[in-house]
């Protein structure tokens, strides 16, 4: 009987914690850049060989990068679960709506729109 109550106190525990860290969906703003750039924070060495944003993501992502929201204010990159949707926006300020995986900084997102 002893053993049955403290499972469920450990059970009941468990599922306590997990729900103060599981977050609801939430609004992030920066930039759709490749990985690679979103690491040195930004595109200023290929912008200075004349190349676009765009274009610079675009060429990384085909070379193996992944689509990620950069965001400049605070120096985060979040690596996003949907490439597909991310490749519509590449290098444009975006706001991606989703839920943040904390631990890996993955967004799993439920949309992307053009910043106003």
């Amino acid at each position: 009987m002893k053993r049955l109550a403290l499972g469920m106190a450990v059970v009941g525990c468990l599922f306590a914690s997990l729900s103060i860290f599981a977050q609801g969906s939430q609004t992030y703003n920066g930039e759709i850049m490749d990985s690679q750039c979103a690491a040195l924070g930004g595109h200023m060495i290929m912008m200075q060989k004349g190349e676009s944003s765009k274009d610079c993501t675009i060429r990384c992502v085909k070379i193996g990068g992944k689509y990620t929201l950069f965001d400049a204010s605070t120096k985060t990159a979040y690596q996003l679960d949907d490439q597909k949707k991310a490749e519509q926006f590449a290098g444009a300020k975006v706001k991606v709506t989703g839920t943040l995986n904390a631990a890996t900084k993955t967004i799993k997102v439920t949309d992307i729109k053009a910043a106003s």
